[in-house]
């Protein structure tokens, strides 16, 4: 029987403990969302807009499953996990089965293969670092499959004061103003940004071209609703 988790900590400790992508590809930029950040992401989610609990939740390009597998654990009515790369939702089955989470329905598939409506759509996706506009095709699809999307985007903030205060605290997040570009992308496609919060990140070496053991950067999380038709 699936245990609802409740305590962010407690969320945070269930997600760390899932495996990573074990043969990442640098083109599709599979990087493991931190545990601290989707736990963060999560709580916003559910606790500050509610749209977690009782609610079909999307995860767009979930890699090894731990936006879905959060979601499940807080309390989602349906899950469902959706990334191109079959290795990598082995994985998130793999995990789902460790945690114990039951409600998650997983598709190996491109993000245009899936259908229907969502409440909400939680995605970290390309940030159009190896392919430039990347990140724009998943907000795209976002808007078209959810009511409310929850999405992860390279960071427009420049105040190194915002970054250090952040990474003292990596489970914080600063409001910050939305990148003109993204806001505009975002009403042309039918969405109303509602907020954006900077959040610090830390990924570990993973590829040949790294030249730090770990990448710390900030990441700007955009909560977006669907306007009206």
């Amino acid at each position: 029987m699936q245990k609802k988790l409740v305590r962010k900590l407690d969320l945070e400790m269930a997600l760390s403990q899932t495996k990573p992508h074990l043969t990442p590809s640098p083109s599709l930029e599979q990087y493991t969302i931190p545990a601290e950040t989707a736990a963060t992401m999560l709580y916003i989610a559910a606790y500050s807009y509610q749209n977690i609990v009782g609610k079909r939740v999307l995860d767009l390009g979930c890699g090894t499953g731990r936006l879905a597998l959060g979601a499940a654990l807080l309390g989602a009515k349906e899950v469902v996990g959706v990334d191109i790369d079959k290795e990598a939702v082995k994985m998130a089955a793999v995990n789902a089965a460790k945690l114990g989470a039951e409600n998650v329905q997983w598709v190996a598939a491109d993000i245009d293969a899936i259908t229907g409506r969502f409440d909400t759509v939680l995605q970290n996706p390309p940030f159009g670092v190896q392919k430039r506009g990347a990140d724009q095709r998943f907000l795209e699809r976002a808007l078209q499959l959810g009511t409310m999307v929850y999405s992860l985007h390279k960071s427009t903030c420049c105040d190194p004061k915002v970054f250090e205060a952040l990474k003292k605290r990596k489970d914080e997040t600063i409001p910050v103003q939305p990148s003109p570009f993204l806001e505009a992308f975002i009403e042309a496609h039918g969405g109303r940004i509602g907020a954006v919060y900077a959040m610090a990140m830390t990924v570990p070496h993973m590829f040949t071209f790294h030249s730090k053991k770990k990448h710390e950067f900030l990441a700007d999380l955009y909560i977006i609703y669907k306007a009206k038709q």
